[in-house]
């Protein structure tokens, strides 16, 4: 695994005033993929990025306890749509010889935690650096009633979709595996 550095605000703005929600997570993730090709001969680089819409906002990571605190105020007992950005480049040589990117949407039903239980959960600092302030693996976890989609995807990386893409970029699953070992 590799952080790209990706100035996540900047490339965001950078895409205008009105951008579309799943735009913005796929440039996100090529962005990101792109960014590291050059540690790499011979890879696949699969990069990712995630940000929650709820009502007509697309909420990327609130970095503090302020933040947070408002974007649970405003997602207790709603509903959001988690979107993932995907983008799996093929490096051979060096040099991207494919790429394919994508976008996954999982349906998010948030709960309505007591006060004393969300300002435990952003005391935590787990939601500081998250896409809409949740996990679904962590913490975060108690605070989702449902969802309607990939797990995966909420996770951080949606299988099926990573599936479909490698495909595009000519690599199967038993490829992958038998590069790797784990067959």
């Amino acid at each position: 695994m590799r952080v790209s550095g990706v100035d996540e605000d900047a490339l965001t703005a950078a895409l205008g005033s009105d951008p579309v929600p799943e735009d913005v997570v796929v440039a996100l993730a090529r962005a990101k993929a792109e960014a590291v090709l050059t540690e790499f001969d011979d890879a696949l680089v699969v990069g990712c990025d995630s940000m929650l819409s709820i009502g007509d906002e697309l909420q990327g990571k609130p970095h503090s306890v302020e933040v947070a605190r408002r974007r649970w105020a405003a997602m207790a007992g709603t509903s959001g749509d988690l979107l993932t950005g995907h983008a799996v480049v093929r490096v051979v040589d060096g040099r991207s010889v494919a790429v394919a990117v994508g976008c996954s949407s999982t349906r998010v039903h948030f709960s309505e935690p007591s006060s004393a239980d969300l300002e435990a959960y952003l005391a935590s600092g787990e939601p500081l650096s998250v896409a809409g302030a949740f996990t679904l693996d962590g913490l975060g976890g108690w605070f989702v009633d449902r969802i309607e989609g990939d797990p995966s995807s909420v996770i951080g990386i949606g299988l099926p979709l990573v599936r479909r893409l490698l495909a595009e970029v000519g690599t199967s699953l038993s490829e992958l595996w038998a590069d790797s070992g784990n067959q």
